[in-house]
């Protein structure tokens, strides 16, 4: 998902455009504002007064994030309560949109795959505890742990596969192709390395091999499976897994950030338990309804009331204060916006879709909303505007106390993580007067204790640290927006056996060494480094693609190669790389801009001197890279880069630095 912007007080801005366009009473309020003011601590009650609330909203933030049209569904107490759509589901032929407007759901389509494996589960089918092989018709998972893989791990992401998203392809071709989901699956296998049920990951795969589950179970295709279980009981009639003709006739436009049209993707295998279905706002309305009314449609019972339930209620948390998931593929990110309320929501983005769905049980309420661009903004301001106005915060929350963290007790959390889904994040935590300091891609922070594995940093946002089958303190979840670290739990990197021929005193060891334990500089034969060694262009271009933290994920690989060699005279994967060739490369992927005015001396070719100045200026040196007398700085541009200055320049380019690091 994208980066989320921080809590913003909505609601008065969505007050002041109803102001704007009301009538003004005898008491000086408007009859809108009035209307808020009567109903807002009820929960939605009554159509017009949604209205009157929703329609200035999604005027206001459709402008903001370039959104040409969008649905809005909200449902209570077992009736539509609003159905409708706001702008253009193609601006160029100036279609509106309307509640028969088909759009892709993108992962919301995880819950209906919960739903459908939970369905067998009631049927006595599938044990949600049981070995998922069992359910696969021979097909075995690499598994290097010795916990067995469950549907449960699958459909709360928590299954501790290394490659979460190594079978993620999207592209406008697979529209027009059949491709089935077993040898997909064969192809594009990923192991079990962390014990199941340990870790929250963000997890693609692990839907798509549920998925494959419920139609080898089953006996028929995924895509059958749910039109004749799920969405022919529910009436359904413009939802499926698959592109139909009738529903792509009437599919939104899709469109980018700016606004501007792109192409639909559509993903590998054809049927995509992960993020395939499409739907529209009239069929949404029924889902809600279903799920509010404990699994029961009409006087159709999908799933019993207890399964149901279950679906949503948090089974993983990373504190009771800090929930994850559910059995159902929903989750708990932006809690703080649920406003003291049990909130379960699931979002969804394709290229030029986005989908939200928010659940409030206990309110009897939920909404949905699927929109033609892939902010995740809009639809997170729509949820914030929505709490605030129907279900305001009713307590005064307690300032949390703080306990006094002692330096022992604090060497195990200090070290090195990386997030378990997005590898580029990292985060170094060391220790400084009773407190936790974290250094991460994105900035720096500072937590205090407030018990034992749950923190809090200078802005109020949760650290829970987790710890493994053994008791040791393993993982961390950061419930902040910045950097993504909401996505999934970050792991312990724990070093590896050192190579024979790094010396101990070597000023290069500790690149070195963090390289290796993040697998992305190993030995060049045996136990040796070899740090004195050139390297080739293509070495480097691997290593650095490691670096960069991306390589997990499909979808991004042929555009992130693309984008590593521009501006290159030329790439010859067997010559000797140079440092300044190297130079461009990492600036290309960091896209790292001068922090300072920097005098470089010694030879640097016109092509690179933007890259080198660069990287020099944000202290991406290796430590022979000073700065003279003079203030100059050589970066001895021509010369071949050897391992261990290659070792500290993606350490220092891609590691958990905060940039500009000082120069010295």
């Amino acid at each position: 998902m994208s980066k989320m912007k921080p809590k913003l007080n909505m609601a008065a801005l969505f007050l002041c455009a109803t102001l704007m366009t009301a009538c003004t009473p005898s008491d000086g309020k408007p009859e809108s504002a009035q209307a808020v003011e009567k109903t807002n601590l009820n929960g939605p009650q009554d159509a017009k007064e949604i209205e009157a609330f929703a329609d200035p909203l999604f005027a206001e933030v459709m402008k903001k994030h370039n959104v040409n049209g969008s649905n809005f569904v909200v449902v209570k107490d077992g009736k539509v309560l609003v159905n409708k759509g706001y702008g253009y589901a193609d601006k160029e032929k100036k279609t509106p949109v309307d509640k028969n407007t088909v759009f892709q759901i993108g992962s919301v389509t995880k819950t209906f795959t919960g739903l459908a494996a939970n369905q067998l589960a009631d049927q006595g089918k599938i044990d949600l505890h049981e070995d998922i092989q069992t359910y696969l018709g021979g097909m075995k998972i690499p598994n290097k742990t010795e916990k067995k893989l469950t549907m449960f791990d699958l459909l709360t992401y928590t299954p501790g596969f290394d490659f979460p998203d190594i079978a993620s392809y999207y592209s406008p071709e697979f529209a027009n192709k059949d491709m089935p989901m077993k040898q997909f699956i064969l192809d594009h296998m990923p192991t079990v390395v962390r014990p199941p049920g340990e870790a929250y990951t963000y997890d693609n795969f692990g839907f798509l091999l549920a998925g494959y589950a419920i139609e080898n179970v089953s006996g028929m295709p995924f895509h059958q499976y749910m039109d004749k279980n799920v969405f022919k009981p529910l009436g359904m009639n413009s939802t499926s897994v698959r592109l139909t003709p009738e529903l792509n006739n009437r599919m939104a436009a899709h469109y980018g950030l700016a606004g501007e049209l792109v192409p639909m993707d559509w993903n590998a295998p054809t049927d995509g338990p992960q993020g395939s279905i499409i739907s529209t706002g009239d069929d949404m309305a029924k889902y809600l309804t279903m799920l509010l009314q404990k699994g029961k449609y009409g006087d159709q019972q999908l799933v019993s009331e207890k399964t149901a339930e279950q679906m949503l209620t948090y089974q993983v948390v990373a504190d009771k204060s800090i929930p994850q998931t559910t059995v159902g593929g929903f989750e708990g990110y932006r809690n703080e916006l649920a406003n003291g309320q049990r909130v379960v929501i699931k979002g969804g983005n394709v290229t030029g879709h986005q989908s939200l769905i928010v659940v409030i049980p206990e309110k009897n309420t939920a909404f949905s909303m699927s929109y033609n661009n892939e902010t995740v903004m809009m639809s997170m301001d729509v949820y914030e505007a929505f709490m605030d106005h129907y279900f305001p915060e009713t307590k005064t929350l307690e300032k949390p106390v703080y306990v006094h963290l002692d330096e022992k007790d604090a060497e195990k959390y200090v070290g090195l993580y990386q997030n378990t889904r997005f590898f580029f994040l990292k985060s170094k935590f060391s220790y400084a007067d009773g407190k936790l300091l974290m250094e991460t891609g994105t900035g720096k922070h500072t937590f205090k204790m407030i018990t034992p594995l749950l923190f809090e940093d200078e802005s109020g946002n949760k650290l829970a640290f987790k710890k493994d089958h053994r008791g040791s303190i393993e993982y961390f979840y950061y419930n902040s927006m910045e950097g993504n670290h909401f996505v999934s739990d970050s792991q312990k990197i724990h070093g590896k056996q050192p190579f024979s021929d790094v010396a101990e005193g070597s000023k290069y060891k500790s690149f070195i060494d963090v390289l290796h334990a993040l697998d992305i500089m190993g030995a060049k034969s045996g136990t040796r480094f070899e740090p004195q060694a050139s390297m080739t262009q293509s070495e480097f271009a691997d290593a650095l693609l490691r670096a960069h933290g991306w390589y997990g994920v499909p979808w991004t690989i042929d555009s992130t190669k693309r984008q590593m060699l521009t501006g290159l005279p030329s790439f010859d994967p067997n010559a000797i790389i140079t440092r300044q060739t190297a130079a461009v490369m990492i600036q290309n992927l960091k896209e790292l801009k001068p922090a300072s005015k920097v005098q470089l001396s010694g030879q640097t070719d016109a092509s690179a001197v933007e890259a080198v100045t660069a990287l020099v200026s944000q202290g991406v040196i290796d430590p022979d890279t000073t700065v003279k007398a003079d203030g100059s700085v050589d970066f001895r541009s021509n010369q071949p880069l050897l391992r261990q200055e290659a070792a500290a320049l993606l350490d220092k380019a891609f590691g958990h630095y905060a940039l500009p690091l000082p120069i010295k």
